[in-house]
C-alpha cells in the first residue's frame, strides 16, 4: 500500500460522503478524484473490501437507518434520501442488510452503523511489507485505538453497539483476553478471546494489514492461549448473506469449518470451529495469505 494509493481511497470516500444523496458511481467518482476507473476501482475495492457502488449503498443504508430511529421523516421520504425510487426497492435493500424491513427497525429504536466512513485513521502508518509481529494483551490506554480500528472494521460484526461492546472490552482487557498488535500507536489486529469458552468473539484486522500476516498471526497467538489440542470457534454470517464484507470467506481461508446455525441478538449467524491442526488452512503465519478481516 503506497501513499498514493492512500489519497486515492480517501479522496473518493470523501466525494462519496459529500454526494449520499446524488447519483454516485464509478466513473463520477473517478473524474471527481482524477484517477482512472481502472485504477480507482483497483485500489478501493482491493482494500476497503467493497466496491463503489456496494460501499456506497451500505453508506445510505446506513444513514438511513439512522434516519429511521432518530427522526419522523416518513419512510417514502429518508427512501428518496438514499437513493431509491421506490419505497419497496429502498425495503427490499434495507432488509436485505439490517433482516428486517424499515418500519420494523423504526419499531425497534435502536441504531446500528452497517458501513461507517472508511479513513484509514490519522495515526496508521503505510505497511511496507511483513515485519515479526509483536502481540501483547491489549492495556486500557489502548481502547481509544482499539476502537478506531472497530469502526473501519465495523461491516463484519453485525448488531454492534459500541456502548455495550466498551464494558465487555474493559472486561476482557482486565481477564488478558484482549490481544493487540499495534504499528507505532494505531491497531492494525484486535482480538477478544474467552478461555471458558474456547472461542473467539472479536477478530479484526486493518485492511491496510490483511495481506501482511496479521490475521495469520493473531490467530497463532490465540492458539498459544487457549490451547492447540482443543476446539475453538467463531461465528459470522451465513452464506449468501448481502450485509457480509468477505468475513465468512477471510475465516474459513483461516482454516475454520462450518458448524451449526445460530441467531445471536436477533441476527441469523452460523458458527464454525477450527480443530486441531487446521489452522491457516495448511499454511503457516509466515505465508501471509490473503483475508478479509
Amino acid at each position: 500500500m503506497t501513499g498514493c494509493k492512500v489519497e486515492s481511497i480517501a479522496a473518493a470516500v470523501e466525494y462519496i460522503e459529500s454526494h449520499l444523496d446524488e447519483k454516485v458511481d464509478l466513473k463520477l467518482v473517478a473524474d471527481a478524484v482524477h484517477y482512472s476507473k481502472y485504477h480507482l476501482h483497483r485500489v478501493f475495492s482491493g482494500t476497503v473490501g467493497l466496491t463503489i457502488h456496494n460501499y456506497t449503498q451500505r453508506r445510505r443504508l446506513t444513514e438511513a437507518a439512522k434516519l429511521l430511529v432518530f427522526s419522523k421523516k416518513p419512510i417514502m421520504e429518508i427512501a428518496l434520501e438514499a437513493g431509491y425510487e421506490s419505497q419497496q426497492a429502498f425495503t427490499d435493500a434495507f432488509t436485505a442488510m439490517y433482516k428486517r424491513p424499515p418500519r420494523r427497525y423504526r419499531e425497534g429504536e435502536r441504531f446500528y452503523p452497517l458501513q461507517l466512513p472508511f479513513h484509514p485513521g490519522e495515526n496508521v502508518s503505510v505497511p511496507r511489507g511483513a515485519a515479526a509481529w509483536e502481540i501483547a494483551y491489549a492495556l486500557e490506554k489502548d481502547i481509544p485505538c482499539w476502537m478506531e480500528l472497530v469502526r473501519q472494521v465495523i461491516g463484519g460484526f453485525p448488531h454492534l453497539y459500541e456502548e455495550e461492546y466498551l464494558p465487555v472490552l474493559r472486561e476482557q482487557i482486565r481477564r488478558r483476553q484482549a490481544l493487540i498488535l499495534k504499528d507505532g500507536v494505531a491497531a492494525a489486529g484486535i482480538l477478544l478471546f474467552s478461555r471458558e469458552m474456547n472461542s473467539i468473539g472479536f477478530f479484526g484486522v486493518h485492511p491496510f494489514y490483511r495481506n501482511l500476516g496479521v490475521p495469520e498471526a493473531l490467530l497463532d497467538r490465540v492458539l498459544e492461549e487457549l490451547g492447540r489440542d482443543c476446539e475453538v470457534s467463531i461465528t459470522t454470517y451465513r452464506e449468501g448473506d448481502r450485509a457480509d464484507t468477505g468475513q465468512r470467506r477471510a475465516i474459513m481461508a483461516l482454516g475454520f469449518a462450518e458448524a451449526e446455525l445460530l441467531v445471536e441478538y436477533g441476527y441469523p449467524t452460523q458458527r464454525f470451529v477450527l480443530k486441531q491442526g487446521g489452522a491457516f488452512g495448511g499454511k503457516s503465519p509466515a505465508d501471509g495469505s490473503s483475508s478479509g478481516l
